[in-house]
């Protein structure tokens, strides 16, 4: 009995800390919980919108009305609030962009070590994680966007 008790501590300590669930699916990447600030939002061709002439491909640099906040909790809950844009073909490669309001979203999320998953919005389905931040890589050339970038608030 002495020598039983020991093998069946470890037994149930090495089926408890399994990485898995019950389905074989890995549990969330829980690095992501915080709040995320919105640092850049990358564009192609870079613009000088706000004239200063100091052309930009972030319009972080750009715009003092953009902002965004996504927040990631524990309870596999996220939500998002951020500026929403509005972007206007001028002439020769240049564009006029605009704020236009907020987009406000929530919902369900999960995540792996490269990604994290929203559900609930189309829009927003995906973020890649990159060396401590949360990109939203589109790939698009202006009047679409390349990219979103969030980091971590501290």
């Amino acid at each position: 009995m002495k020598r039983i008790l020991p093998l069946i501590t470890l037994l149930t300590t090495l089926i408890s800390c399994n990485i898995t669930n019950d389905d074989g699916v890995p549990p969330p990447n829980f690095d992501v919980i915080g709040l995320w600030d919105l640092t850049e939002i990358n564009v192609n061709p870079a613009q000088d919108i706000n004239e200063d002439g100091m052309a930009s491909t972030n319009l972080l640099d750009e715009l003092d009305c953009i902002s965004g906040e996504l927040l990631i909790d524990g309870d596999l809950l996220w939500s998002l609030e951020q500026t929403s844009l509005q972007v206007t073909t001028i002439t020769n490669g240049q564009f006029n962009v605009a704020c236009s309001g907020n987009v406000v979203a929530n919902g369900e999320w999960f995540s792996d070590e490269n990604e994290i998953t929203f559900e609930d919005n189309p829009e927003f389905s995906a973020l890649q994680i990159e060396n401590g931040t949360l990109v939203l890589n589109l790939g698009e050339d202006l009047p679409g966007f390349q990219s979103f970038m969030y980091t971590l608030r501290q």
